[in-house]
């Protein structure tokens, strides 16, 4: 797999709409990939299955371009853990008091103490490739995007600067990309393991019409979740995933 993380180019906006919607219209004005929007507000921000991003100041919100087909169509499915390693390791590099509190849970979400931090949002439209991510980091929304009450990174300190963690969020996605290419997708799944759910973790899927619950058991070789339920092992491709008990730590301590 080719390399396919160029140079940064951080823009810092005061305010935009989405830094996906705006990175997307860059892109298909010909902007390279590289490039990183970052936005102290935004007014539209965009989560997972077309849920809005409640922006509640102060908060992250960077999406980066990426040339996707550089990437390759199979190679696709392993953005999700790459990126969610990226955004714990830059949040914890920017409040180290907070790291041993972060979890990732499946695919991409960061929880702080159970509770949702953040999220990550990652599309495709010809060879771009976008990965947005948003975090609380002063303060939250008294609850998230579908009721659950969220969490925010100031709880153990001053909160960093957005600026501070998006640089930071950018180092990572080119640390993580060179283990991905130099040591291949199942290091990345390794090491995102370790900062996830632990296995046995109680959860619940929510597949739109149905639910699932058992407990987690880990990853497929393909990084789908692993379910063992009392009618055997079900893989899940997709679908919202919650803790059936909150607070769960992670499997090791960095």
């Amino acid at each position: 797999m080719k390399a396919v993380c160029p140079p940064w180019r951080l823009e810092c906006h005061d305010e935009l709409t989405s830094t996906s919607d705006v990175c997307l219209e860059r892109a298909r004005a010909g902007e390279k990939p590289g490039l990183a929007l970052l936005a102290l507000r935004q007014t539209k921000g965009r989560g997972s299955r077309g849920r809005n991003w409640v922006d509640a100041g102060q908060s992250l919100a960077l999406s980066m371009l990426l040339d996707g087909q550089q990437a390759g169509q199979d190679a696709l499915g392993g953005w999700p853990f790459l990126a969610s390693l990226a955004f714990f390791e830059g949040l914890a590099e920017t409040m180290p008091a907070a790291r041993d509190h972060l979890m990732i849970k499946w695919p991409n979400d960061i929880l702080l103490d159970g509770q949702k931090l953040g999220g990550i949002l990652i599309e495709r439209e010809g060879r771009a490739l976008i990965i947005g991510m948003g975090a609380n980091l002063a303060r939250s929304p008294a609850t998230d995007a579908i009721g659950r009450e969220a969490a925010f990174l100031g709880r153990y300190g001053g909160p960093p600067h957005p600026r501070a963690v998006a640089e930071a969020i950018l180092a990572q996605i080119t640390r993580w990309r060179d283990v991905w290419e130099h040591q291949g997708f199942g290091i990345l799944c390794a090491e995102w393991m370790k900062r996830a759910h632990p296995v046995g973790t109680p959860l619940v899927v929510n597949g739109g019409t149905t639910y699932e619950k058992g407990r987690f058991a880990g990853l497929a070789a393909d990084g789908r979740l692993l379910l063992e339920t009392e009618n055997g092992m079900k893989t899940i491709a997709t679908g919202d995933i919650l803790l059936a008990s909150q607070g769960a730590g992670r499997a090791t301590r960095h």
